[in-house]
């Protein structure tokens, strides 16, 4: 809701049944919205109602609101000025560490990491990349640059996207070096420096920074607590007109979600109308994990205005740097163009390597959702057994569930579990706006005993913070 006015109705339905706990109706009312909006549920720079206005909304006494108010601005979560009204805002001590990165796997040893929502290497690599040196001499006569792509790799993502009911040749596929070159080079072709381009939010932090250093303005959609907020997605796609949107449709990243076809239908309706291109991240599609059926691409519901971004790094292993871009025949060259200024094109060995994991895709993407499956129980069965507050939705595929805190503490537990042998990264890294500082994404990318053993340290963490006082670090069993 950034940038947005905030009905008084829609913020007493935010509210909830706020007023239970004991003290102060004000201060009660001012931690609830206090909450809200570290959470991302109201984003930062959101006109709130006038105090007449949600007065009447909640049925209290103008004081009660008053107050509230007053105490948000003494805290840091409220400014206002005389005629305009009163906006949300962050206090510095939770604005999110924006341009902060982790290395997964640099400086880790001794700690569990729960930076990374990334599995080791499926079995079959080694083999696979043995076969592709064998036919490597046959390009090595040639320059090596192939800014589309190797054709035959071309040709096997296509394929697979037919498969699946989306008619595509292997002319529309162009090559990259992963998911996130991928978006980068996207939003280049089909933005100018200015230019809005929506997410959700929590999202993909990595791509948000990819989308900001573009020149682009980030208009973030906050998701609900059962997944995409359509009538809200429509409402900011007709009032802000963005010429793009960024969006993870299939497992959304960090809380998992799937989308429904219906809701793919819906929203592509919303985006053509407007003219916004949408670029639609699938590096999750085929982490289904419950076997259930997969809707169809969203690319299928406006094959005139749909990229699709997809990945190997998720599915097979994330030291393979090809992604790929699948694009509508009009925009294909606009895109080559656009990534002429960025590289030539993705190694050509690891193209090879990538053509050869994708004839034996069925069988060891099995293996490697069953393992999945197994470790995402783990770590859910741990969660409850030793963190039962915290409060999370077991996703039906992708690689993390995404917690819910009792209190926005995320950024604190970071600093406090580290010291205590866990890596973790604060709910606040994955809104663009600031907030969710009563989230944390917890990765089921690790073995079991693992994940079991790094719950019991970041409860030991978590227990230390509502203390007061840092636990003591266990050393680390071999």
């Amino acid at each position: 809701m950034t940038g947005q006015h905030v009905p008084a109705s829609t913020l007493s339905g935010l509210l909830g049944d706020w007023s239970g706990a004991s003290g102060p109706a004000y201060r009660s009312l001012a931690d609830r919205l206090r909450l809200l909006i570290a959470d991302g549920r109201i984003m930062p720079g959101a006109r709130v109602p006038s105090e007449r206005e949600l007065t009447d909304a909640l049925g209290v006494s103008r004081t009660t609101v008053a107050s509230a108010y007053r105490e948000l601005r003494d805290r840091g979560y409220l400014t206002s000025r005389r005629g305009s009204g009163s906006v949300t805002s962050l206090p510095s001590k939770i604005e999110p560490e924006l341009g902060r990165h982790h290395a997964p796997g640099i400086d880790t040893e001794g700690l569990y990491d729960f930076t990374c929502a990334a599995s080791p290497a499926v079995p079959g690599i080694s083999t696979a990349v043995s076969e592709a040196l064998e036919d490597l001499p046959r390009h090595l006569a040639t320059p090596g640059y192939h800014p589309q792509g190797l054709p035959e790799l071309r040709e096997a993502i296509a394929a697979s996207y037919e498969a699946r009911g989306l008619a595509t040749s292997a002319d529309q596929i162009i090559v990259t070096a992963g998911a996130l070159a991928a978006t980068s080079i996207a939003i280049r072709a089909m933005t100018q420096i200015g230019d809005r381009v929506l997410t959700e939010s929590p999202t993909h932090p990595n791509s948000v920074d990819a989308i900001r250093r573009s020149g682009c303005r980030v208009v973030a959609v906050p998701m609900s607590p059962g997944g995409w907020d359509l009538p809200l997605l429509e409402a900011t796609i007709r009032q802000t007109s963005p010429r793009a949107a960024w969006m993870v449709v299939d497992f959304q990243n960090p809380t998992g979600w799937l989308m429904s076809a219906a809701d793919r239908q819906r929203l592509a309706i919303a985006f053509a109308r407007a003219r916004t291109t949408a670029i639609i991240d699938e590096t999750l599609f085929e982490l289904a994990l419950d076997g259930q059926e997969m809707p169809p691409p969203f690319a299928l519901f406006d094959p005139a205005g749909v990229i699709t971004v997809g990945s190997v790094s998720k599915s097979f292993w994330g030291g393979l740097r090809i992604g790929w871009i699948r694009a509508p025949e009009a925009l294909v060259a606009r895109i080559l163009d656009a990534r002429g200024s960025l590289d030539l094109g993705a190694p050509v060995l690891e193209q090879l390597v990538v053509c050869r994991l994708l004839r034996e895709r069925s069988g060891v993407l099995a293996e490697r959702r069953t393992a999945l499956a197994l470790q995402r129980e783990a770590l859910a069965d741990a969660l409850r057994s030793s963190l039962p507050s915290w409060r999370f939705e077991v996703p039906g595929g992708g690689l993390s569930l995404w917690c819910e805190l009792p209190d926005p503490v995320s950024s604190s537990l970071v600093g406090v579990a580290q010291r205590n042998g866990v890596l973790v990264v604060a709910g606040s890294r994955f809104s663009p706006d600031g907030g969710l500082e009563s989230f944390l994404r917890l990765p089921f990318t690790l073995d079991a005993d693992t994940l079991r053993d790094a719950v019991r340290r970041l409860a030991d963490s978590y227990a230390g913070l509502a203390a007061g006082a840092p636990p003591r670090r266990t050393a680390m069993i071999a």
